[in-house]
């Protein structure tokens, strides 16, 4: 289900499209198929013939991806990291990507059956419990249909939300979960009734916390000009859209700086700061508390004011247009993708 909730949103973006928007590659560990625990076969490639020169490589992991430690594998992704390559992990595809040291200093998540390898494996991770971690390079989900709602926010990145929808309304999708599921219902329920706009920018940005996107990317994605979204958010939210976006962004550093030992130049860089010293100015007129008196204390601050307007962001990568990796469940573990 895995695997299919990945593939499907993607083969659904090129029936819609004008032209193809994803070129897709299944790649297995054992060629030239891979066969999930339903018995159900992907036709597939070895990925040792090909050189991982792809956009983006998701590794689909079920059974036990602790037990995972094919060198060539392994060495595989690190290449493709090397070659500039964005990677993801789907179910337990995490766990694998954790061993093959991909993961360092980066926010992600794996379906809850596999929370104990992670703990079990030595280093500082950055696992969050929610339905899918985007963090600048590493899109994480926990399997099961989540892939469904992160491709969602993939193709509403490369495509915009209207197309998105189109897709999600296809297969009969009518809720989109935000990132922060199921420990948060989505953006429309936590904050009560929003314009569609309004919804679909917060998804955005709660997708894009470490790379932000500029407001008129903002805007664009979700189908409206920037002067609408603008207005529309201060009489729904009471802030500006980037006044918004930065709050998110903080809450997120906020969170890093309570539960880890980071340091602050790491945690500025993953909730997409310039710096230290801009992320330090930003958290003390939100909480009018600094970084370091949050760690001495150990408790986190009342939200702040938050009445910065400044409209801030870096441009977004171009789309991922090639898709690749299909990780073969560990034979005799009775459990699959």
């Amino acid at each position: 289900m895995s695997t299919a909730a990945a593939l499907e949103p993607l083969r659904a973006a090129n029936l819609f499209a004008a032209s193809q928007a994803y070129d897709i590659t299944l790649f297995s560990t054992t060629g030239p198929e891979a066969v999930s625990s339903i018995g159900a076969a992907f036709p597939a490639r070895r990925y040792r013939d090909a050189l991982p020169l792809h956009d983006l490589i998701f590794v689909v992991a079920g059974g036990e991806p602790g037990r995972i430690a094919d060198p060539a594998l392994l060495g595989w992704l690190r290449q493709a990291d090397r070659n500039g390559v964005a990677l993801g992990g789907i179910s337990g595809g995490a766990v694998v990507l954790a061993r093959a040291g991909l993961l360092e200093n980066r926010r992600f998540t794996v379906h809850w059956h596999h929370y104990g390898d992670i703990e079990a494996m030595p280093g500082n991770w950055l696992l969050e419990r929610r339905l899918f971690v985007i963090d600048r390079d590493r899109y994480t989900c926990a399997g099961g249909s989540a892939p469904l709602d992160m491709m969602h926010a993939i193709i509403a990145r490369d495509h915009g939300t209207g197309f998105a929808q189109r897709i999600s309304d296809w297969f009969i999708q009518t809720e989109i979960r935000g990132a922060e599921a199921p420990q948060q219902s989505s953006a429309a329920t936590r904050r009560g009734a929003l314009s569609p706009a309004v919804a679909a920018a917060l998804e955005l940005m709660e997708s894009h916390i470490a790379d932000p996107l500029a407001l008129e990317q903002i805007a664009d994605l979700a189908g409206i000009s920037a002067r609408q979204l603008q207005r529309r958010f201060v009489e729904e939210l009471g802030r500006t859209v980037m006044a918004e976006y930065r709050r998110m962004r903080l809450e997120t550093g906020r969170e890093m700086l309570a539960s880890t030992r980071l340091p602050l130049s790491a945690v500025a860089q993953m909730t997409g700061f310039a710096g230290s010293s801009h992320f330090s100015d930003a958290f003390r007129r939100e909480f009018a508390m600094a970084p370091s008196s949050l760690r001495r204390s150990g408790r986190a601050p009342a939200r702040g004011p938050g009445r910065n307007r400044e409209q801030e962001g870096a441009a977004q990568p171009g789309p991922d247009k090639d898709i690749a990796l299909r990780q073969d469940p560990v034979p005799g573990s009775g459990r699959g993708s």
